[in-house]
C-alpha cells in the first residue's frame, strides 16, 4: 500500500466514528457486502449521502476498489477521504468467489439479468465432469468478458455498449460486430473446487424455449433497475464453485467457457466475492450497518 504514518481506519461492526474527518489522516475502508441487484454506484451513492452528513464536509471523496455486478453480493471496499488514493492497490488484489453455474442453457448476459436463449444436451453432465473439466480452467490464461460487463471499451462501458445494442435492435441480440468491441485480457485462476452438484430433476437431453417455463422473478419490485429470471422451475444441473483468482477475471466469462467445455451450455446462478486480498466476508458490514455507523 501507498506509505502513509499511520494506516486507514478500516470499519468494523459496532464501531464509533468522529464527526471530524482529520481525525482520520490516511482515510476509513469499508468492507461492505454489497445487497443483491443493487449496483456498486448505488452503495457508494448511498454511503456517500450519508457520510456527508455525517461529517459535515460536501466535497468528500467516497469510492469503490473493484466493481461488483448487480446480481452479485460480498466484498464491495468502499474507500473514504484519502484512503481513495488507495483504490487501485486494493483492487489489483486476489479475489475469492462462490459461484453457482446452472447447466443446458445460456443467457445473452451470462446470468440472469437475461432470459435464456437456448437450451443445451445436459444429461451426460455429471460432479465428476465438472470437476475435471473446471480443473482445466487453472492458470493463466486470456479470456474474453462478457459484453454485459462493466469493462472499459474505448472509454465506455461494455454493459452501455450492450443494453444499446440490445434496444437497437429491438431486445433481440447483439450482433458478432457489437461482440468483437470486447476484447480479452490476460487473467489467472489458482483454484477451483467444487463444493456442491445438484443433479437436473429429471433426465434430460435437451429443451426448446416452447416448453421453458422462464419468468421474471417475483423478487423484481417495481423499482429494480436491474431484471432477475426465475429459472428454478427448469430442474436444470447446478454446480457450486469456490474460485481463486487475480483481479479482472469475470465468473460469467468462466461460467460461459465451463458449459461449452462439457459439451453443453451455462450461466451464472448466483455470485459472491468472499474475499478480495485480505478483506473476507465474515469481517464485511451490511450495508444497514455502514448507515447506522454514520448516523451516530
Amino acid at each position: 500500500m501507498e506509505n502513509m504514518d499511520i494506516a486507514p481506519l478500516v470499519l468494523t461492526g459496532g464501531a464509533i466514528l468522529s464527526e471530524d474527518i482529520g481525525s482520520y489522516p490516511s482515510g476509513i475502508i469499508i468492507p461492505v457486502d454489497k445487497p443483491y441487484r443493487w449496483t456498486s454506484a448505488d452503495v457508494i451513492r448511498k454511503i456517500k449521502f450519508a457520510a456527508v452528513r455525517h461529517f459535515g464536509k460536501k466535497n468528500l471523496k467516497v469510492g469503490h476498489a473493484g466493481t461488483l455486478d448487480p446480481l452479485a453480493t460480498g466484498i464491495l471496499l468502499v474507500c473514504i477521504g484519502k484512503a481513495t488514493k488507495l483504490a487501485e492497490i486494493l483492487q489489483s488484489h486476489d479475489k475469492e468467489y462462490i459461484a453457482g453455474i446452472t447447466f443446458g442453457a445460456t443467457t445473452p448476459s451470462y446470468d440472469r439479468e437475461k432470459e435464456i436463449d437456448r437450451f443445451f444436451p445436459y444429461s451426460h453432465i455429471t460432479a465428476e465432469a465438472v470437476e475435471q473439466t473446471a480443473a482445466s480452467f487453472t492458470g493463466e490464461q486470456e479470456q474474453i468478458a462478457p459484453l454485459f460487463s462493466a469493462k472499459s471499451v474505448e472509454g465506455v462501458r461494455a454493459y452501455e455498449i450492450a443494453r444499446k445494442m440490445m434496444k437497437q435492435n429491438g431486445g433481440e441480440g447483439i450482433d458478432e460486430t457489437a461482440a468483437a468491441l470486447v476484447r480479452s485480457s490476460r487473467i489467472r485462476i489458482d483454484s477451483i473446487e467444487l463444493l456442491d452438484f445438484i443433479p437436473p430433476a429429471a433426465p434430460g437431453t435437451c429443451m426448446t424455449q416452447e416448453n421453458s417455463s422462464v419468468t421474471l422473478s417475483a423478487e423484481q419490485g417495481k423499482d429494480a433497475k436491474i431484471n432477475v429470471t426465475d429459472n428454478s422451475a427448469l430442474g436444470l444441473p447446478k454446480a457450486i464453485l469456490r474460485i481463486n483468482c487475480s483481479k479482472g477475471t469475470y465468473i460469467r466469462a468462466l461460467a460461459r467457457d465451463l458449459g461449452e467445455a462439457l459439451g453443453s451450455g451455462a450461466h451464472l446462478d448466483s455470485l459472491q466475492r468472499s474475499r478480495s486480498g485480505d478483506f473476507r466476508i465474515r469481517d464485511a458490514l451490511s450495508l444497514e450497518e455502514v448507515l447506522d455507523i454514520l448516523k451516530k
